[in-house]
Parts: structure tokens; C-alpha cells; sequence
């Protein structure tokens, strides 16, 4: 299994989960690091890293610039660019390969959704709701990307993958530490919905994807049951029980991820996402309700 942008929270515990099942895992990414398994790259152009790819039985590329950063015309253009560029040259690296891999799964989100709030239903593969906007914008230039690579020898995946919750990385940390604090409270009108997944059923997602179907095209990776922020937040305060209950209105989170050097968007945008073809093949969610996936994440 080769790993494209594999070092950091979700490409740590693929790499842990794969091993465990008997792969061999190569990490490609733009740091160097030592070890036999752990090859350099720039994302842009062709070198001695595509090599690992002859033969491989799984590609997931993982590679692109952070959007937790200030939406700068500088910064868009290098969010764009790193999944556009380096989506583009594991295409060549496939086409140029012998024996290529049997399924490249690439990187997408489900924030290609649009802004879907109160009882509107949840996008679907087949019957979602394309939005607008910037992150739109990533989610379609990279998907038309990947698209665009032609590789007719290998089953190409698109993981339109919503928030993933887990103990050591990712946005959880965050969130817990905030709620002890008291930031337990909805988020601007606390009506935007959550779609999320827990860290063990995104690794497991992938290896169903994998090895139990034939399946290619976009598929959301989130649990079956998004939740209004409010509810999502209230779920915290009830396991972490802090002393106070600070009130986070927009304008106040304006202010906040302007220090911070975020965006609000992040945070409220509803995303309302339902991953309806992994359950009509058969997957079964080890947390599908967020009670349950928090439970277990703030275990001692």
C-alpha cells in the first residue's frame, strides 16, 4: 500500500491499521524521513518515488495544503494547486506503470456538499446537492482532477470524507479541550448540521472499499447519523461537565478565527452528508451515532 501525504493524524493510524492486516506500507511525502518504507517527493513532478507504485495493490493519495488556514487569494491558489498538481502526477506515475496499482483511492471532502440546513435531506451520492463556494471549489478541482487521470488498468475511488474524530489528531483534541473550558455551546445559531466519522470506521471504510467491493466513483465516508452542532456540543458538555457555559455567537467567532488565523466556515457550514452506497454494499458502522463515537474517544 502506498500512502501519497501519509504523515500526518489520518495517514498515521491507515498506516497502523494496514500494517496490522499484513501490508507493507510506503509513505510518500514531501518531508524526508528515514526508513526503507518512507520515500521523498515534491507533489509537482515525476522522479524515483513513482517506482513504488509498479505493482502496488492500493495508491491513496492524501496530499494537499491544510484549509485551516485564512482563505488569502495566496493561500487559495496553493490549496487548489497542491491537490490539482499532485493529484495530476500520480496519474502520470499510474500511466507510466507496468503493472499499475489496483485501486487508487484520492482524497476528497464532503464540504462539496452545499450549505444544507433544518429538515432539507441528506446528500447522497446520487442525489446530493453540488454547493458553491471556495470549498466547493477544492472539492471539484480535485475530484475533476482525479477524473481527468486516465488509468483503465486501475479502480479509481473518490473519498468525499467529512470530520474525523480521534483521540491523538484531527479536530477533536480541539474541540474537547475548548468544551472543558466551556465552549460546549452551539456555534453561531447551533442549526448547522455535522456530518462526522470516528477514526476506527474511517480506516475500516477504506478497507472495505478495498477488499470487499468492486465499486468505483465517489463515495461519502461519514457515519449514517449527522447531528444539528448544537446537539454535537451538548454531547461534550454532558461528558466533560465543565464549571461554565461561554456563549459563542458568529460575531464572536469571527473575532476569534481571525486571531487564530482560520476560517468560520469551517465550523458553520452545514453539512448534512449521508453515506448511502457503503451501507447499500454492506458496511457496517462500529459508531454510528456521535454518543457513541464521544464515549468512546473520551474514555480514560
Amino acid at each position: 500500500m502506498v500512502i501519497v501525504g501519509g504523515n500526518g493524524f489520518l495517514g498515521n493510524h491507515l498506516r497502523q491499521h494496514f500494517q496490522q492486516l499484513g501490508y507493507r506500507v510506503v509513505i510518500i511525502s514531501r518531508n524526508l524521513h528515514t526508513g526503507p518504507d518512507s520515500v521523498q517527493w515534491d507533489a509537482r513532478t515525476l522522479g524515483p518515488w513513482a517506482a513504488e507504485l509498479e505493482g502496488a495493490a492500493v495508491l491513496m493519495n492524501m496530499a494537499g495544503r491544510t484549509v485551516d488556514c485564512r482563505y488569502s487569494e495566496a493561500n487559495k491558489r496553493e490549496i487548489i494547486a497542491s491537490r490539482v498538481e499532485s493529484t495530476r502526477v500520480l496519474g502520470e506515475a499510474v500511466a507510466a506503470c507496468a503493472v499499475p496499482p489496483n485501486v487508487w483511492l484520492n482524497s476528497s471532502t464532503a464540504t462539496i456538499y452545499a450549505d444544507t440546513e433544518g429538515d432539507k435531506p441528506a446528500n447522497t451520492e446520487a442525489a446530493g446537492v453540488i454547493g458553491t463556494g471556495f470549498s466547493v471549489e477544492v472539492a471539484r478541482s480535485w475530484e475533476a482532477a482525479f477524473d481527468a487521470c486516465f488509468a483503465p488498468a486501475t479502480r479509481k475511488v473518490a473519498l468525499r470524507t467529512s470530520i474525523v474524530l480521534g483521540r491523538d489528531g484531527g479536530a477533536f483534541p480541539v474541540m474537547a479541550k475548548l468544551a472543558r473550558l466551556g465552549l460546549c455551546t452551539p456555534q453561531g445559531t447551533g442549526r448547522q448540521w455535522v456530518s462526522w466519522l470516528h477514526i476506527t470506521d474511517f480506516c475500516r471504510a477504506v478497507e472495505f472499499l478495498i477488499s470487499q467491493t468492486e465499486e468505483a466513483g465517489a463515495f461519502n465516508v461519514c457515519a449514517p447519523n449527522p447531528l444539528p452542532n448544537r446537539e454535537f456540543n451538548a454531547l461534550l458538555g454532558r461528558q466533560l461537565r465543565p464549571l461554565l457555559r461561554l456563549p459563542q455567537p458568529k460575531w464572536l467567532l469571527e473575532i476569534g478565527a481571525f486571531f487564530l488565523r482560520t476560517e468560520t466556515e469551517l465550523i458553520l457550514k452545514s453539512r448534512k452528508v449521508y453515506p448511502q452506497r457503503l451501507l447499500e454494499l454492506g458496511f457496517e458502522f462500529r459508531y454510528p451515532t456521535c454518543g457513541q463515537a464521544i464515549t468512546d474517544l473520551l474514555a480514560s
